[in-house]
């Protein structure tokens, strides 16, 4: 015989379930996943939106899983839409097209950017090694125009070599070889004569070093110079204040002296790139899309203008590389044409060597 239990009746099945809800634990809510929630939410503005009857926005790209920007900017590009607005990473236009920089900002000049690309070079170089007891060595092509007595326009010479021994230091004389001329000690303290009183008899003396500048650079003062570019670029400032040919245009002093630094001294990897750095913050400098230094390599150069001449900085084109300097007149004067050179170098050569005269080791 079956036996039959009878069905509880509707209230009390649902007494028995609200029995049973309070003895077992709450089933677990998933979480809505980063993207779900950004979906969601965009679901519930386009439906407001169309309720008030405005206008739909496109549905927000969905950005694939793992994917992140490198800039710091980026999770604003996650959000793109907010209430109909789209949000673009710095240096993006809208429809994909080249923007500025940064907001409020102008894109980088060529300048910049030429010099950006010359500091990355020089700080991927190999950091200068000298000795305690050796010299830096600094070889190179150089052409200066000259005018006669008579006047008339300057006249460029052929280039000729040049070469320097410097004391890392200062401590000890070095050397200047050029081509035609005879050698030159470099750093030797030249004898003088003081008179103690009136009438007294001249006592022999010498003249004390200078001390080591911007303008008067030992590798050791280079070596230690700041390599944030601000910082450097105020210290050139300060110590090309009222010296050179350049009256009172100190933006010109400060790319002169900095020009030179690069050419005659052999600085560590940081400093060169600092030295670029601080010369793509003065004004002025521009880019020339052809170039020649004295060795005949031809490149790209960056250029400043200052009463009436042009001093151009060669690098190469590929390599990014210092190769030399030429000053040119950007104007017609008694010295001759616009566009004549006036001065003309490459830098060939950069080592240690064992002492003055001797040449760095292969």
């Amino acid at each position: 015989m079956n036996t039959f239990t009878p069905r509880p009746p509707h209230g009390a099945d649902a007494l028995l379930r609200a029995e049973l809800a309070e003895l077992l634990p709450p089933p677990p809510v998933p979480e809505l996943t980063p993207e779900r929630n950004r979906d969601l939410r965009h679901a519930v503005l386009r439906s407001a939106l169309a309720a008030d009857g405005g206008a739909r926005p496109s549905p927000a790209r969905r950005t694939r899983p793992g994917f992140r920007l490198g800039w710091i900017a980026a999770p604003a590009v996650a959000c793109a839409l907010v209430a109909g607005v789209v949000v673009l990473a710095p240096g993006e236009a809208p429809g994909g097209s080249p923007g500025r920089g940064s907001v409020g900002q102008p894109a980088p000049s060529d300048a910049v950017r030429l010099l950006s690309h010359a500091a990355l070079a020089a700080a991927a170089a190999p950091a200068p090694e000298v000795r305690p007891g050796e010299y830096v060595y600094v070889k190179s092509l150089v052409a200066y125009a000259g005018r006669d007595a008579g006047g008339g326009p300057a006249v460029l010479p052929p280039a000729r070599a040049r070469e320097v021994w410097l004391s890392p230091d200062g401590s000890r004389p070095g050397l200047l070889r050029e081509t035609g001329a005879a050698d030159t000690p470099l750093g030797s303290r030249a004898p003088v004569y003081e008179l103690d009183r009136p009438g007294a008899v001249p006592r022999k003396t010498s003249l004390g070093a200078e001390a080591p500048s911007v303008t008067n650079p030992t590798h050791a003062y280079v070596a230690a110079l700041p390599t944030d570019p601000e910082a450097l670029l105020r210290l050139v400032r300060e110590q090309t204040r009222g010296s050179g040919g350049s009256g009172g245009d100190a933006d010109q002093r400060a790319f002169t002296a900095i020009g030179a630094l690069v050419a005659e001294t052999w600085a560590p990897p940081e400093v060169t790139a600092a030295l670029y750095r601080a010369a793509a913050l003065i004004p002025g400098v521009t880019v020339l899309p052809s170039a020649t230094d004295a060795a005949g390599r031809e490149g790209v150069a960056v250029a400043r203008t200052a009463h009436g001449e042009q001093t151009q900085w060669v690098f190469d084109r590929t390599t990014s590389a210092f190769l030399g300097e030429r000053t040119v007149l950007a104007e017609t004067t008694p010295a001759g044409r616009a566009g004549s050179v006036l001065g003309v170098s490459a830098v060939l050569v950069k080592g240690a060597a064992a002492a003055p005269g001797e040449l760095p080791k292969a």
